[in-house]
């Protein structure tokens, strides 16, 4: 599919990264801090030094942020009421309800959202970070709001949204709104040894998932992007567990930590993108290192290439010996550009075994566990991209791999 790539009046970022990207009816767009790119948090975006006390932080950077994202999505020649998709990057969760209430000014029909906590984003000052996908409207493509029987959220986002053949749901915690964790959820007072409560959480949640895919004419063995969130990596062998009773081919997923999620005491939050059933997906395999855990390298559907999350890892030794520094030259070489190459050297080879390259990615996340590597990091991606695509980047409070610094999530087109 051809790619348009779309400038509006916003703010430039100082990194390597477009603006957003049009291909087909799909509106791809970098995540959006509430900087102006010269001073830091944009002044509009910041309390008068003089008046303290007057006006909301998260309030001024929320609506800074959805301003130029509407810019954004108008250059695109659609707007924020053709949303999709949300995600939301916290740096203090207690600053959700003033997001909250900025959020519901913009959007009638809010998309489906996923909030998580991170450890940083990349400009000082910066309360958050939005990411958003959306869709340009035609006779063929329309967006259906879904809702089924699932626990209805407090917070202002629709369950999910089917446009054209794809399936875009909110990520799901495992509460019922009503009491915080759902009973379901929770091991029983009496028997704290019975059970475990990552299980019982992520089962509770692809329950709810299950009920929302077939709501929306589709089904999990349809869906072909996941992110699951983890407050505490030491879940992550219980989640892959219960993960794998639900997916024969378990989909492209990344999985990250996160410092917090909105319900007290919730372990998990999971993230997914499908397919109507009868739309048919290909699962790709390249000669890259094969995870231990359930997931599949990539799909492709629809002329969309979506990948699971890539770590600098062998899947043998831990980091790979390709991506590390050698203990007997330790001032040789930088340990985030060796393992940033290693990374997008496996990326590379997921994208052609697609029938699909490097230069067709339309989106790009990136978990660092350090915002000190961003630098080294982006010299390297450039390496990779003759025009980078719309991206995000994020703090993480940790990968599952040991000694891992960052993880590279992408969508592509073919």
């Amino acid at each position: 599919m051809k790619i348009d790539y779309v400038t509006s009046a916003a703010p430039k970022p100082l990194a390597n990264y477009s603006e957003a990207i049009r291909v087909g009816p799909w509106v791809f767009a970098a995540g959006q801090l509430p900087s102006d790119f010269k001073t830091g948090v944009a002044p509009e975006a910041r309390k008068r030094d003089g008046f303290p006390y007057y006006g909301s932080d998260i309030k001024l950077q929320t609506r800074y942020v959805l301003e130029n994202l509407k810019k954004t999505f108008e250059a695109a020649g659609t707007s924020l009421d053709n949303v999709v998709k949300a995600q939301v990057f916290l740096m203090d969760l207690n600053d959700f309800s003033g997001f909250d209430e900025v959020w519901s000014e913009y959007f009638k029909t809010p998309p489906p959202r996923t909030t998580v906590g991170t450890t940083g984003l990349l400009v000082p000052g910066s309360l958050l970070e939005i990411d958003l996908i959306g869709f340009v409207p035609s006779d063929g493509i329309k967006r259906v709001a879904v809702k089924s029987d699932i626990p209805q959220p407090l917070a202002n986002y629709t369950e999910a949204f089917v446009v054209g053949d794809l399936v875009f749901a909110a990520g799901q915690l495992p509460s019922d709104f009503k009491t915080g964790v759902a009973p379901e959820a929770r091991k029983r007072a009496g028997f704290p040894y019975y059970g475990s409560d990552i299980k019982l959480q992520t089962r509770y949640v692809m329950e709810n998932l299950k009920k929302t895919f077939e709501a929306a004419g589709s089904s999990l063995d349809d869906v072909v992007k996941a992110q699951v969130f983890l407050t505490d990596l030491d879940d992550f062998n219980g989640l892959d567990e219960v993960w794998k009773e639900y997916f024969r081919t378990p989909p492209p997923r990344t999985t990250v930590g996160t410092t917090g999620l909105l319900v007290a005491d919730t372990r998990i939050e999971i993230d997914l993108i499908g397919i109507k059933s009868g739309v048919g997906k290909k699962p790709v395999k390249s000669s890259n290192p094969q995870p231990l855990a359930n997931y599949t390298e990539a799909f492709v559907t629809g002329g969309l290439v979506f990948a699971a999350g890539q770590l600098a890892s062998d899947f043998k030794t831990g980091v790979a010996a390709e991506a590390r520094i050698d203990a007997s030259f330790p001032y040789y070489g930088s340990a985030i550009k060796k393992q940033t190459r290693y990374v997008l050297q496996n990326l590379k080879n997921t994208f052609e075994a697609a029938g699909s390259s490097l230069d067709k990615v339309v989106k790009a996340q990136v978990f660092l566990t350090d915002l000190n590597d961003f630098c080294a990091f982006d010299e390297v991606w450039r390496e990779f991209f003759k025009t980078p695509p719309p991206r995000t980047t994020v703090g993480t409070s940790g990968l599952l791999v040991a000694g891992t610094r960052i993880e590279i999530d992408l969508i592509g087109t073919l």
